[in-house]
């Protein structure tokens, strides 16, 4: 991947490092010869993963569209979830081992999924694309068959078969096929674990790829088969033409081990023409590729006084080994393996607000065993630090203990669990563009949040107290002096517009709740779309023509006098039609009619009434 490329935005965050495109062929120590790699020894390369530690896990599942998938099983240690109606899960303290976390994703119609990490101190973010399970081909036991995907891809099938339970199996086969190519940017999203090996001597390696295939194969009751004892199959799997030049004429295969949660050495591979040819004695996922040898590394970033630096892109570029990266989580920190024993170069961008060139770039290394490192990027007159802050509540008004925030920007979505009904987001933008959306969703009781419309008060943004209650439909709410008095309108609420309004010769809109808290709203409007920044202004005194603005001073203790000047900003960031959400955000402060200063801030997110 080029450093121009991008990972798609949705949860990509912590998986770094986990593949690295080799343009030489360093540290291929491990020979190309054939062997049957079928008995290693898990026990003795799981003391590799280092000691077992408790951490945090929030996913997303996706497929190939990028769309959610609801009721995936999702595995971690002996900790089990389920992704809900945006494809989420969260799983908090779970056991995982210091350098291997391997998470395991299973739905009905669909080919095993999983994701292997190297786990951060916070919230490790994982993203897991799910490839469906449709049937590519179909052959029948004693029948020597060749099932091929349009893209090159085979697998030459001699016709033994066997069940689980090692018992042979007579009938039709349904054969299930994926090729995945390197070059493809959901790659990453789409296989098994991460690049990370056991080699023919049972050492931990990572791994280039040049190319993968998953094989399943189905009875004609839906039960699993695999190869008879014995039996062989052959696999093509062709390869990309800008790989070509540095592919090697014999290549190690690799199968996937589902059980374990990584790839382990079996056999080779040749490449003729543009393909690699191999024999295989069992499916899994299979796996051309070079292997590297490789240390852990950790990197936390900070701005230039110390804070901790969150949803921000991370690469390290190696000149044997190319380049891979990662976003790091809410306390900065991002973890992955990279090559040994060589000088690297670290950058940070963010791609989507603030293009291709990184605002930090620097060399480190060369690492001979695993290390932490701390990089401080230095203020930048064109980056604009954003945090976002606020409150997370449930339908009974408690705070919400096990949740999610989602906050969109830029077509970028940043993730944060809420575990005690607060939340605090953190990122850094390059546009002018001033507008980002909320939406949240309580885990535990399956209810969410409309998306909610905001706007940047730089360099902090209170966006208040939210509420996930599927039942309401529109509501308003603020908050004074930072949560001193917090109301919740979601009954009796009203919108009246007015297209043009002769009193104030402009257009006009009235928002009021009829409840036990009063509100009342009054705009006086800019021309259609109507949205945009308006001020504050005292609805008591005189309007000329061509003043805009709002008020809140009807149920609000507002001095009429001494509020001219007001620091009372509101926002119209959607006007809908009719039936139409109309969304407005306000925050500032007031006078009230004693002379005290007070601190308000609000969301209206109401249906437009006419």
């Amino acid at each position: 991947m080029s450093r121009s490329r991008r990972l798609p935005n949705i949860f990509f965050l912590t998986l770094f490092l986990m593949s690295i495109l080799l343009s030489c062929h360093k540290d291929i120590d491990d020979g190309l010869t054939a062997n049957n790699n079928q008995e290693p020894n898990p026990i003795a390369f799981a003391e590799n993963f280092g000691n077992p530690i408790s951490r945090n896990f929030l996913g997303t599942v996706i497929d190939k569209n990028h769309n959610p998938i609801e009721n995936v099983t999702i595995t971690i240690g002996g900790s089990i979830a389920q992704t809900d109606a945006n494809g989420v899960f969260i799983i908090s303290n779970t056991i995982v081992n210091q350098r291997f976390a391997y998470i395991k994703a299973e739905k009905t119609g669909y080919i095993h999924g999983s994701r292997a990490v190297v786990p951060s101190n916070g919230t490790n973010k994982i993203s897991i694309m799910l490839l469906e399970e449709g049937i590519t081909g179909t052959t029948n036991s004693g029948s020597v068959d060749t099932i091929s995907l349009t893209n090159g891809a085979s697998v030459a099938l001699e016709g033994d078969y066997i069940k689980d339970d090692g018992t042979s199996y007579t009938g039709s086969v349904n054969v299930i096929m994926h090729f995945l190519n390197p070059v493809d940017e959901d790659m990453q999203n789409q296989m098994p674990g991460m690049l990370y090996a056991a080699n023919l001597q049972n050492e931990e390696r990572m791994l280039q790829t040049y190319g993968m295939l998953a094989i399943e194969l189905r009875g004609s009751n839906g039960e699993d088969l695999n190869l008879a004892v014995g039996s062989t199959a052959e696999i093509k799997m062709p390869l990309d033409a800008s790989l070509l030049a540095n592919a090697l004429s014999t290549i190690p295969l690799w199968y996937f081990d589902e059980t374990n949660g990584y790839w382990i050495e079996d056999g080779q591979a040749t490449l003729i023409g543009n393909t690699y040819v191999g024999t295989v004695s069992h499916f899994s996922f299979w796996n051309c590729d070079i292997p590297a040898e490789a240390v852990n590394l950790c990197v936390s970033v900070t701005d230039d006084t110390g804070n901790f630096l969150a949803n921000i892109w991370v690469t390290i570029t190696s000149s044997a080994y190319g380049t891979r990266g990662g976003y790091t989580n809410e306390n900065g920190e991002v973890c992955g393996l990279v090559p040994s024993n060589e000088t690297l170069e670290i950058e940070t961008y963010n791609y989507d607000i603030c293009g291709t060139i990184p605002f930090y770039t620097t060399p480190i290394g060369p690492f001979n065993s695993d290390s932490n490192i701390t990089i401080a990027v230095a203020e930048n007159p064109n980056i604009i630090t954003e945090t976002v802050i606020g409150n997370f509540n449930n339908c009974d008004g408690n705070p919400v203990t096990d949740g999610y925030v989602h906050l969109t920007y830029a077509n970028q979505t940043f993730t944060n669990i809420v575990t005690d009904g607060d939340f605090e987001i953190n990122l850094l933008r390059c546009s002018d563009e001033n507008i980002f959306s909320i939406d949240a969703s309580d885990y535990v009781n399956l209810q969410t949040t409309d998306s909610i419309s905001y706007t940047f008060t730089t360099p902090l943004t209170n966006i208040g107290t939210i509420t996930a209650c599927n039942s309401v439909t529109e509501f308003i709410q603020y908050e004074i002096d930072n949560g001193l008095e917090d109301v919740l309108i979601i009954n009796n609420i009203n919108s009246y517009f007015l297209p043009y309004n002769q009193n104030e010769n402009a257009p006009t809109l009235e928002i009021y709740g009829n409840g036990a808290n009063c509100f009342f709203m009054k705009g006086i409007l800019t021309e259609a779309p109507y949205v945009g920044e308006y001020n504050y202004y005292d609805s008591q005194g005189f309007i000329t023509p061509d003043s805009y603005g709002f008020s809140l001073l009807e149920c609000f203790d507002i001095s009429q006098s001494a509020n001219t000047d007001s620091s009372l900003l509101f926002n119209i960031t959607s006007f809908g039609e009719v039936g139409e959400y109309i969304d407005i955000n306000f925050s500032g402060d007031y006078l009230d009619t004693q002379g005290n200063q007070h601190t308000i801030a609000g969301i209206v997110h109401v249906l437009r009434d006419n």
